[in-house]
């Protein structure tokens, strides 16, 4: 059909992405909320950690349909950036939009959340995995239909008291963890790029724990 249009049309402008092309294109999705007063919380470092890539690169980002979109140029690979503007707990509608729309294969995604099991700091990156217990996963898997895509865990512990999870996941960092964030901010901004350059494998055995 498409070189029907470029015969009859003109529109030779018209391409389909080769199966080369889509390896090349990856939807790097940060998990938060939306506002202010969830902008500095544990729970809102998928948006941080994507802020701190897009602003180190100098590309800013822009509300489309279901979320803010900025793209990434690395060495011949496209990173799309997304912050779902659906609030956590419906990250997977717009996941699986932009994966759609983008025509990126669900082996290139990459899913960025927080993880309570993990020390403050430490870095994850899984294939595939439970949504334990969080609600951006488990949408996701929802929507996917599959529990078989990258995620990248950003540990911020677990040190509060019986019945205060959630005062704490959305809570602000403490001083201390402050001091340490921008460290692991670039870190993680490493772990994605090698994400996109060197593949999950290469980049599990390089940042896994660190």
């Amino acid at each position: 059909m498409c070189k029907f249009f470029k015969k009859w049309f003109g529109f030779s402008n018209i391409t389909e992405l080769t199966e080369e092309d889509k390896m090349k294109k990856f939807l790097i999705v940060g998990l938060g909320n939306l506002g202010e007063k969830y902008a500095d919380t544990r729970h809102n470092i998928g948006f941080k950690i994507l802020d701190y890539l897009a602003d180190s690169n100098d590309v800013s980002f822009v509300t489309l349909k279901l979320g803010d979109i900025s793209t990434l140029k690395i060495k011949g690979r496209s990173l799309v950036l997304l912050k779902p503007n659906t609030y956590m707990n419906l990250s997977g509608k717009a996941i699986k939009y932009w994966l759609e729309k983008e025509k990126i294969p669900l082996e290139n995604l990459l899913v960025i959340t927080d993880d309570l099991n993990l020390p403050f700091g430490a870095l994850r990156l899984k294939i595939k995995g439970s949504d334990g217990g969080h609600n951006g996963l488990k949408d996701t898997q929802d929507k996917l239909q599959t529990t078989k895509y990258n995620r990248f865990r950003f540990g911020i512990s677990d040190e509060f008291s019986k019945g205060r999870q959630v005062d704490y996941v959305l809570g602000e960092w403490s001083d201390e963890e402050n001091s340490k964030l921008k460290e692991r901010l670039n870190v993680s901004a490493e772990v994605i790029k090698s994400f996109a350059l060197a593949g999950v494998n290469n980049t599990m055995n390089q940042f896994n724990g660190k």
